[in-house]
């Protein structure tokens, strides 16, 4: 009598699972296969937990800049960028959510028509949609950080 309790109580909890799995499903797909539904469409874009500098791929993003990407999952990214002096972030605007650290170098910041020059240790903040944009004084390197992740960086969209 017990095993057959244990049993129903395990289809019951794979059933509910199977049903909040369906819920969160966003892809239209075969309902007799929820476990390929959760593995193909239901996992989560993210980085591994650790990310080592010598392991990654610088990627160009511009004249004299190149970026990589850290960690990040679907909420936050975390991106390194390297200026050369002389380079230019050219003014953009995006609906992330943008703070970024000056780990290194000189920089000429722009925000929404304001213009402050930031050195290493210092950071800003932009608001997602706001017209912003970098020279590079210094040799440098910024850390950026974005809400939700920038999944253009990644070849997403």
């Amino acid at each position: 009598m017990k095993r057959l309790a244990l049993m129903a109580m395990t289809l019951l909890v794979a059933l509910t699972m199977s049903a909040q799995t369906a819920k969160t499903c966003n892809k239209k797909r075969d309902m007799k296969n929820e476990q390929n539904c959760e593995m193909e469409c239901c996992k989560k874009t993210r980085s591994a937990a650790f990310q080592y500098e010598k392991d990654i791929e610088w990627q160009d993003a511009g004249p004299g800049i190149q970026r990589q990407i850290m960690g990040y999952d679907g909420q936050l990214m975390v991106v390194k960028v390297k200026f050369e002096k002389g380079a230019i972030g050219t003014p953009h605007t995006h609906y992330h959510t943008q703070a970024t650290y000056v780990a290194s170098g000189k920089f000429e910041v722009t925000i929404n028509g304001e213009t402050k020059i930031l050195g290493a240790g210092d950071g800003y903040y932009v608001a997602p949609d706001v017209l912003h944009g970098a020279v590079c004084l210094e040799p440098g390197v910024l850390i950026d950080t974005f809400s939700p992740m920038r999944a253009d960086f990644l070849g997403k969209k």
